[in-house]
């Protein structure tokens, strides 16, 4: 799949997902506020009347009436139900993880640092940790937690806690974080779908066919969606966390994840009953965000404190610098990148020209030095001599008329828009290893094997022409369209990229089949 097709993809999905979640959450905080403002009934209301208040907006007036179920055998007509919108964000919330965690060859949730795990690997993993999460959570159901919110509330941090500590063993910070937040978004869907909507339509069942109404369901129901709401700062949090990576690129990231919960259902807890909030509430919330920002601001070396660990360094001229950025950075973050994962410049950062490098040396700092979390995946292989030659720089004043030679060899470069050496034999055998010298071995080796300083670069490791088992298992059918379409059209990783250029020549492809088939041999 090209690149700007999967970054449309991205966009469309994106935009369905957002739209969804706020209406979502406008209608569970919504919900949520009326309960707690409802004034006693007044009398001579029915007896299931359980609270009335009045509102006021857009020039008109509401008169709002709760009731735990109808009257027997009551007919209410247009009946509303607050459904879709949780499953909305759940369905592209799903389609979005696909499209930006687990195709691509899982670039963004794998961190080999951590855990070996191959794309494959790491997207299964990540798949079937959404329902087993839902299953977790109904058996908390079964005991006697049920009987209580908040020995609910203090199980589920512990365990949420937990799992973000096994999770940051598993992925990277970055996964690890979505990955939270898809396995509590989930449960709040499915508290929908298999308990909350399903309770209502019995209790209406029971009034239509004019039977007794058993109140208990919609209790419990209410207890689901109590949980649902306080999780949806949270989950927000989790959902946005990608932009704050001095929260995931936490050595606790863990930690960090476990006290940003406590804020968010906290602070929620504050939005609903504002003055009437129990003082522990106000001051459990307090200390968690002051932790959680010392924390991050100590851990992160962002800021001064940061900075004064590389004051010290020897003098860094602007050209090891440059040498540094051209290198490891401009692939991606240029005018017209090179990278077939980014058709235009990541968050339209372009670091091409000193003026452009100056400007965003604080946020290579908090990025590529301080949290590690840049390049993403490294996959252009910045060193950590690189990182502190770029941290001692920005200390020094990211001064880009520093003078002095470069203090490093410039690195190797993969790029896929480089020009091709000239070639005078146009037959397709000879285009074939032409192509295959100048383009493929770069990453894969002259001799097929992938062992090469680019490749070493990637976070997912190029193939390995000589794997008899890799040889066995494919098709010359699959190779041929890996070779036109890119990894990302087959599921792999999109740092392989397409060659277009050989769309009108199935001869060549064909030779280019060949060659890459005898390193089986």
């Amino acid at each position: 799949m090209p690149a700007i097709v999967l970054e449309w993809l991205n966009l469309l999905v994106r935009w369905v997902h957002v739209i969804a979640a706020i209406m979502w959450i406008g209608d569970s905080f919504l919900f949520m506020w009326l309960d707690s403002h409802l004034s006693k009934p007044k009398e001579g209301r029915d007896e299931n009347v359980t609270g009335e208040l009045w509102m006021t907006h857009s020039g008109g007036f509401y008169e709002v009436m709760k009731r735990k179920s109808l009257r027997k055998g009551e007919s209410v007509g247009t009946l509303y139900w607050f459904k879709w919108e949780s499953y909305t964000t759940w369905l592209s919330g799903f389609c979005l993880i696909a499209i930006v965690y687990w195709l691509g060859g899982a670039a963004l949730l794998i961190d080999p640092t951590v855990a070996k795990l191959s794309p494959m690997a790491a997207a299964h993993v990540s798949l079937l940790l959404l329902p087993a999460g839902y299953l977790v959570y109904e058996g908390l159901w079964l005991t006697p937690l049920a009987k209580s919110q908040r020995a609910f509330a203090a199980v589920g941090l512990v365990l949420i806690t937990a799992l973000a500590w096994q999770l940051t063993q598993l992925f990277s910070g970055r996964g690890a974080f979505l990955q939270v937040g898809a396995m509590l978004g989930t449960i709040m869907s499915a508290n929908v779908f298999f308990r909350i909507i399903p309770s209502q339509k019995h209790m209406l069942a029971a009034t239509e066919a004019g039977t007794p109404v058993d109140t208990s369901y919609g209790l419990r129901a209410k207890g689901r969606s109590i949980q649902n709401h306080y999780l949806t700062l949270p989950v927000l949090f989790c959902m946005l966390s990608n932009h704050f990576p001095s929260t995931y690129g936490h050595p606790q990231a863990w930690a960090v994840l476990g006290l940003l919960v406590v804020v968010g259902a906290g602070l929620k807890y504050v939005m609903n009953f504002r003055g009437a909030t129990h003082p522990f509430v106000f001051v459990g919330t307090a200390m968690a965000l002051v932790v959680v920002i010392g924390l991050t601001v100590r851990g992160s070396g962002d800021g001064l404190s940061g900075l004064a660990a590389y004051e010290g360094k020897p003098k860094v001229s602007f050209a090891t610098v440059n040498t540094i950025v051209q290198a490891r950075c401009v692939t991606c973050h240029a005018t017209a990148p090179t990278s077939p994962m980014f058709p235009a410049p990541p968050n339209g950062i372009v670091l091409e020209t000193p003026e452009q490098i100056a400007r965003q040396a604080d946020r290579m700092f908090v990025r590529s030095v301080s949290t590690k979390t840049m390049p993403l995946g490294n996959m252009t292989g910045m060193t950590d001599e690189e990182r502190d030659l770029l941290g001692a720089w920005v200390a020094q004043g990211k001064d880009v008329s520093a003078a002095g030679a470069s203090a490093i060899a410039a690195p190797a470069v993969v790029d896929a828009g480089a020009a091709e050496e000239p070639v005078r034999d146009v037959s397709p055998a000879a285009l074939a290893k032409h192509k295959f010298k100048n383009v493929c071995a770069v990453c894969h080796g002259e001799n097929g094997d992938a062992q090469t300083p680019a490749a070493a670069a990637f976070l997912v490791k190029p193939r390995n022409f000589r794997d008899p088992e890799w040889q066995k298992a494919t098709t010359d059918e699959a190779i041929r369209t890996i070779i036109l379409k890119g990894g990302v059209a087959v599921g792999k990783s999109a740092t392989m990229p397409p060659n277009q250029d050989l769309e009108a020549k199935p001869e060549v492809v064909d030779e280019l089949v060949k060659i890459i088939r005898g390193f089986g041999q």
